[in-house]
C-alpha cells in the first residue's frame, strides 16, 4: 500500500468532449466542497461502457459524473483528479435543495460525483476495495473530511434514486459499511501503521483453525485484494503462522496457508 499523494491506482483520463451537453468544460466554483457517491444503475456495465456511452450521447442529455469504477479500471471523464482545475458534472438536478442545506452548494457547482460498476463479471470485492481509494484519495487532494464530506445521492435525491445503496447491496455491502470502510482507508494512508512484520511460527498447540462462516481466502498477500478461493463455514485449515496485514474492524491479524493463501484472523476461531 503506498503513501498518499502515490496512487495506488492509476486514474486513466478518457475526457469527454469540452462543451457537449455532458461536459461544458465549466469550472467547479467555488471549488470541491463534498463529494456524491453514486452507482451505474446498470448491472455489469464496465467503466470503459459508460464513459463510451456518455461519449457516444454526449449531445443527447446533460447527464455525466466525474469518474467511473470497476474492479479493473478507473476512468475519468469529466476533469478532476488528473487536472488542477476540477470541471462541473452534471449528476445531481438542481431542482433538489438536499445538497445545498447540507453543504451550502448545489453538487453539481462543487462537487465531485463518483460512480460504482457492479453486477455480472464484475469482480465486488475489487471494485469495491477501489472505489473505497478513489473516495479517500478525493478526501485527500481537496482537504474535505472522510466522516462528513461524502453523501449518497440517495440522500439528495431520494424520491428518484437509490444509489449507492443499489450497487453496493448488490456487492454485499451497506452504505453506512462504506462511510466507514472510506474513513479507515483515509487513515490507513494518512497515518500509516508500522509495516506488517511476519508474526512467530504457530505454537504447536494449534493445529487448524475453523472458519465461522462462509469466508474468503485471499492469494498473495493478507489484504482484502485477489481471491484465492471461497470455503464454507465449519472449514478446517492448517495456519503456517500469524501475520500483520489489512486492518478488518480494528483487527490487523490474518492466518498464512499454504500455496501463500491468507485469511482474517476474525473470520475464524
Amino acid at each position: 500500500m503506498k503513501l498518499f499523494p502515490d496512487q495506488e491506482y492509476r486514474i486513466e483520463a478518457m475526457y469527454l468532449t469540452k462543451g457537449s451537453k455532458r461536459r461544458s468544460g465549466a469550472a467547479l466554483s467555488p471549488g470541491v466542497k463534498f463529494i456524491v457517491a453514486h452507482d451505474t444503475g446498470n448491472p455489469g456495465s464496465t467503466a470503459a461502457n459508460n464513459v463510451q456511452y456518455y461519449q457516444n450521447t454526449r449531445d443527447e442529455i446533460s447527464a455525466s459524473a466525474h469518474l467511473f469504477v470497476d474492479d479493473q479500471r478507473i476512468i475519468e471523464c469529466v476533469p478532476a483528479l488528473t487536472t488542477n482545475l476540477p470541471e462541473k458534472a452534471w449528476h445531481v438536478r438542481y431542482v433538489c435543495a438536499q445538497d445545498n442545506e447540507l453543504y451550502g452548494y448545489h453538487a453539481n457547482d462543487a462537487a465531485i460525483g463518483v460512480e460504482y460498476c457492479y453486477g455480472p463479471n464484475i469482480n465486488a470485492d475489487e471494485a469495491y476495495r477501489r472505489y473505497l481509494w478513489v473516495l479517500a484519495y478525493v478526501c485527500y487532494r481537496f482537504g474535505l473530511d472522510p466522516a462528513h464530506s461524502i453523501v449518497g445521492h440517495c440522500f439528495l435525491d431520494p424520491s428518484r434514486k437509490t444509489d449507492p445503496v443499489t450497487g453496493l447491496a448488490a456487492s454485499r455491502r451497506s452504505y453506512e459499511q462504506l462511510l466507514l470502510d472510506v474513513a479507515k482507508v483515509y487513515d490507513d494512508y494518512t497515518n500509516p501503521a508500522l509495516p506488517a512484520v511476519p508474526g512467530p511460527a504457530m505454537p504447536g498447540a494449534i493445529s487448524f483453525i475453523t472458519t465461522r462462516t462462509v469466508t474468503n481466502i485471499r492469494q498473495g498477500e493478507p489484504f482484502r485484494r485477489a481471491l484465492a478461493r471461497q470455503v464454507t463455514g465449519g472449514t478446517r485449515l492448517n495456519p503456517r503462522q500469524l501475520v500483520a496485514g489489512e486492518q478488518i474492524n480494528g483487527n490487523n491479524q490474518w492466518y498464512e496457508l499454504a500455496n501463500a493463501e491468507y485469511v482474517w484472523a476474525g473470520a475464524v476461531i
